[in-house]
């Protein structure tokens, strides 16, 4: 990650940890079984996000694990499994690396032209594949206090990949505008030569 990319990351998302005060210690039962069901979640997770791409690119990045074939699929894979140890890790969480492993799927989901609610919908989904995995034991156990502290946790965590969602695009725009300047003054400068006029012209 380039010196510029990554103060962009810090002032998207630090920032905004600083300011919510996001990512004080979660405490319960339903800690205790995201923890103790982490595979199981994080692979429903995954699989959900996998489910939002074409089938052929979907099929392709589950059977291709290697990142040097599949760095796309790899780098959803190694996000989402920083990003739940995150969400349960408490104060034991590093906010900085968990900003880092956003913004990369982020950054993925924005270049591939994902609308922006497509691009952070993969967030939301955690939702779901809690829900999902957990649903017997939220309940038995009548965790519903719980599950809406780690869902409002999910939510601002979404707010923060929007963040990096809306500055990730207005990147990718500058280049792109910088690409066509680039290429007008080629071609006006191709023109003088040609017509013998002033390249200040």
């Amino acid at each position: 990650m380039g010196a510029s990319r990554q103060e962009g990351v810090d002032r998207a998302c630090l920032g905004n940890l600083i300011s919510q005060q996001l990512g004080g210690e979660l405490t319960g039962s339903l800690i205790d079984l995201l923890v103790d069901n982490r595979s199981a979640v994080i692979d429903r997770w995954t699989d959900l996000i996998f489910d939002t791409y074409p089938p052929e690119s979907k099929k392709f990045m589950q059977s291709k694990k290697n990142r040097i074939t599949n760095p796309v699929g790899a780098s959803i894979e190694e996000g989402v499994d920083k990003l739940f140890d995150w969400l349960v890790g408490g104060e034991n969480a590093d906010l900085k690396e968990m900003c880092g492993f956003l913004d990369n799927i982020v950054r993925i989901r924005a270049v591939q032209e994902f609308s922006a609610s497509h691009s952070i919908g993969f967030v939301f989904l955690l939702k779901t594949a809690i829900r999902e995995v957990l649903k017997a034991e939220i309940l038995r156990e009548r965790l519903f206090e719980d599950l809406l502290m780690i869902e409002g946790r999910i939510d601002e965590l979404a707010l923060l990949a929007f963040d990096n969602y809306s500055q990730c695009r207005q990147q990718l725009h500058e280049i792109r505008l910088m690409e066509v300047r680039n290429r007008t003054s080629r071609l006006l400068e191709r023109a003088c030569q040609k017509y013998g006029m002033p390249s200040e012209w």
